[in-house]
């Protein structure tokens, strides 16, 4: 059981120090592009932080309620975390420099319908969520679970229609074309 604490706690730690990266490394700044960011990635931020670690302090004091605390909670966030950055940085790379932490169009940009965005049109936050599913998993506890899930995919939620109005205006008839052929999220669901 050791070594999936420690590599869950390895995969965490990638996860924070990814984000950070994707933070600094990708956030549009003044003159480099229209930002419209409205301020979701401050709330995205709040939400994250404070959510994880409420849920996950409230997971470690209280006792499992998840399943009557099953062992293979922990194997399920492993998989979901796995999965989720693999998608996440899958849709980060893919989208090189028109990937931007805050929501911004960039002149030279065009709308990605390939690759991972063929399916769905946001999946850098369908792995974020799935990040942060496994996070609320590995509390082991509902209450622990909602707390870490909840906010953040309210948060998100604001982010995603922040984007989409940005991108229905930078790209108009295409974008709604489309929208009208690929979901949100989860493919053919939302």
């Amino acid at each position: 059981m050791l070594t999936l604490v420690a590599l869950g706690k390895a995969l965490f730690l990638s996860w924070v120090f990814s984000e950070v990266a994707i933070l600094i490394v990708t956030r549009t700044r003044s003159g480099e592009g229209e930002i419209k960011d409205r301020g979701s990635l401050l709330i995205q931020w709040i939400a994250m932080i404070a959510s994880i670690n409420l849920g996950v302090r409230f997971g470690d004091s209280h006792a499992p309620t998840m399943f009557d605390g099953a062992e293979w909670i922990q194997f399920a966030s492993l998989a979901f975390m796995i999965f989720g950055l693999a998608i996440r940085w899958t849709a980060v790379v893919s989208l090189g420099r028109s990937f931007s932490a805050n929501v911004a169009i960039r002149t030279e940009q065009r709308l990605q319908t390939d690759g991972l965005y063929r399916f769905v049109r946001h999946p850098s936050y369908l792995g974020l969520l799935l990040v942060l599913i496994a996070i609320g998993l590995h509390t082991r506890n509902w209450i622990g679970f909602a707390i870490v899930v909840i906010p953040t995919t309210a948060a998100l939620s604001y982010r995603i229609h922040v984007e989409e109005q940005a991108l229905r205006a930078a790209f108009g008839d295409v974008y709604a074309v489309y929208t009208s052929r690929t979901k949100r999220l989860l493919p053919g669901v939302y």
